[in-house]
């Protein structure tokens, strides 16, 4: 049982694994299908959008159309004189899907 413990502390090159590689994960996952325009980095977020953001799931019975308008019509009341509307689309649409509508979004590619 000793040699179990003392073997979860080493990697498979027999390398001392530290607290420090626990927190420090390695990405995974790919990066976001979303290439932000260069004023992107200007977006001046406000949290308070998100709750007004409709939200998409990926169900078979829910309309995508729906929601593309619904999502739409809340991004046309948010103002930032800062980037263009497509910019604040851009970068508020991964917050409107949910479950297997976001996993959809996470496996494209960009």
């Amino acid at each position: 049982m000793a040699e179990e413990d003392n073997y979860s502390l080493h990697n498979e090159n027999n390398h001392i694994i530290t607290i420090r590689d626990h927190i420090n994960l390695t990405r995974t996952s790919a990066p976001s299908c979303i290439v932000f325009p260069p004023d992107a980095s200007h977006f001046n977020f406000k949290s308070d959008i998100i709750q007004l953001l409709p939200t998409f799931h990926g169900l078979d019975l829910e309309n995508l159309y729906l929601h593309l308008r619904e999502f739409e019509e809340v991004c046309n009341t948010y103002n930032d004189l800062n980037c263009n509307m497509n910019t604040i689309r851009l970068k508020l649409f991964p917050f409107s899907l949910k479950d297997k509508a976001k996993t959809w979004l996470q496996n494209l590619r960009s």
